[in-house]
């Protein structure tokens, strides 16, 4: 026994010494700053088409937002693709995935149309994502009305992993931000990627998630957080960081004629929405509205609690003084989070999570760090729902679940007191907290606010399992064919992903959850 410990131990220090001479010998510095000309959101937009319509719209709501939310993933495109065929001075772009696949290179497209008929195009890419497209981007830089940059830049193109054995503690922050900005008059803020699961494209599993377009007061807000992340530290030109031997590759500016393509464009046609952002009769609520993100200096771990959404989060959660509705994909509290959860709830406030099923979610390892805190918050009065993967969330009019094939929830809400609700990329998990950059949109509105409690009032015990505890043991129960059915162990989860969570939970990485 001894002596298999032995090699055992000889094995795994071979191993760390194997990587640690990998991480430098592979080691790549990043390139110099570059020394260019700051570049501003531009404000003088106000006679554009958007620019009038909108001063047209808020003509009796001076100081305030127009809100209208985005869950449906096709008009969650539309409306992007379309703000982009409108607009005249400026669009700003910021994400943490592109996929150039059906809807991004539709997308992209529109992009290159805009910059073509002279608009100025800021496209702002995390870095973590863009595999295989140094091309596409190089050759969009190349225009002269459009630049792109990335965020913590990988400065190994192939094999990437490379970067984070030699420089971690850096490639391990991420911008997680996603914003769509259009002459300064209109944005498009939420939790999508670009991406054909995020756009209901193809027949994969598709994303729930949940954007919320804007205009008025805060565009101003979103336009200045996108200037200071396009002149971070952590922001470099893509053409500084790509090699020079890369060849720039045109997307051109028509729609592949594949069927995949044609399909999807027919059933945008489809959308109502983009008609009535043409006629300027989207019913937008009119109301009080803050953009909060981190501060770009968290990409180098330099952010002080004060320069965090999380901070500004927090101090809204515990204001909470009735209810407290959590909507989370990767919802992983922690004993800090479930400590605070179990306080409001002994205040009397009502907690109520909806996060994804084992079975729902794409990343079980973030299950693991939120399954070991289950019966601790169910013994302390929280609600826990988990999403089935036949189901999907959809805010169009009553923010209901609805049924959906094969979908995992990706929207990122919460609600307090029935009064503001928050819409962004943040994540109730530890990555978000402290690794990636986040921002959203924090919304004064008693409707929104109350939809998600309704419908998980009304449709979670169809759409979801609601967990709960019997004795010192978890129970799963949903409706499935008009019935009740109770399960004793993570539904239509196999053995193996079972495990592989229980594995998980053990090892000492909640921290990059």
């Amino acid at each position: 026994m001894r002596k298999w410990i032995k090699w055992v131990l000889i094995v795994l220090v071979a191993i760390a010494a194997t990587l640690l001479a990998l991480s430098f010998l592979t080691y790549r510095p990043l390139p110099p700053r570059s020394s260019e000309a700051p570049s501003t959101h531009i404000t003088d937009t106000a006679d554009t088409v958007l620019g009038r319509s909108v001063t047209r719209l808020r003509a009796d709501h001076t100081g305030q937002t127009g809100i209208y939310p985005l869950a449906d993933g096709r008009d969650a495109f539309a409306i992007r693709a379309a703000l982009s065929e409108v607009a005249e001075k400026s669009i700003d772009v910021q994400y943490y995935i592109w996929h150039d696949e059906v809807s991004g290179r539709l997308l992209l497209q529109s992009l290159r149309r805009a910059a073509d008929r002279g608009v100025r195009v800021r496209l702002l890419l995390d870095d973590n994502n863009t595999g295989g497209m140094d091309g596409v981007l190089m050759g969009l830089d190349a225009h002269p009305n459009f630049e792109v940059r990335v965020f913590n830049p990988l400065m190994h193109r192939e094999w990437r992993v490379l970067d984070y054995l030699s420089d971690f503690a850096r490639t391990n922050r991420r911008m997680h931000n996603k914003s769509f900005t259009v002459d300064n008059q209109t944005t498009v803020v939420g939790g999508r990627n670009v991406g054909d699961e995020y756009f209901g494209a193809g027949d994969g599993v598709m994303f729930a998630d949940l954007d919320v377009l804007a205009a008025g007061e805060v565009v101003g807000s979103v336009s200045s957080d996108f200037d200071r992340y396009w002149a971070s530290e952590s922001t470099y030109p893509i053409s500084s960081i790509v090699p020079k031997t890369t060849p720039p590759i045109d997307i051109g500016t028509t729609p592949a004629n594949n069927a995949a393509t044609q399909t999807y464009l027919k059933a945008l046609a489809q959308s109502g929405l983009v008609e009535q952002l043409h006629s300027g009769s989207i019913p937008l609520e009119w109301t009080s509205a803050q953009m909060i993100s981190d501060d770009p200096i968290k990409g180098l771990g330099k952010a002080s609690r004060e320069q965090t959404l999380m901070g500004r989060a927090r101090q809204v959660v515990d204001s909470a003084q009735n209810e407290f509705t959590i909507v989370s994909p990767y919802f992983v509290p922690t004993q800090a989070g479930t400590d605070e959860l179990t306080e409001l709830a002994k205040r009397g406030v009502k907690v109520t999570v909806l996060t994804n099923s084992l079975s729902a979610t794409d990343v079980a390892a973030v299950h693991s760090g939120y399954a070991k805190y289950r019966k601790e918050l169910l013994r302390a009065g929280v609600k826990l729902y988990e999403l089935k993967p036949s189901a999907t969330i959809v805010a169009t009019g009553t923010g209901g679940l609805t049924g959906s094939s094969g979908a995992s929830l990706h929207a990122k809400t919460f609600e307090v007191d029935g009064k503001q609700v928050f819409v962004g990329s943040f994540n109730m998990d530890p990555r978000s907290a402290a690794l990636n950059t986040e921002m959203g949109l924090l919304i004064e509105s008693p409707n929104l606010a109350a939809q998600l409690p309704a419908s998980l009032a009304a449709n979670g015990a169809n759409n979801s399992y609601v967990v709960t505890l019997d004795g010192n043991n978890l129970r799963w129960t949903t409706n499935e064919n008009g019935q009740s059915v109770t399960f004793e162990r993570e539904p239509h989860a196999s053995w193996l992903r079972r495990a592989s969570v229980v594995v998980m939970s053990w090892l000492p990485i909640e921290w990059m959850l």
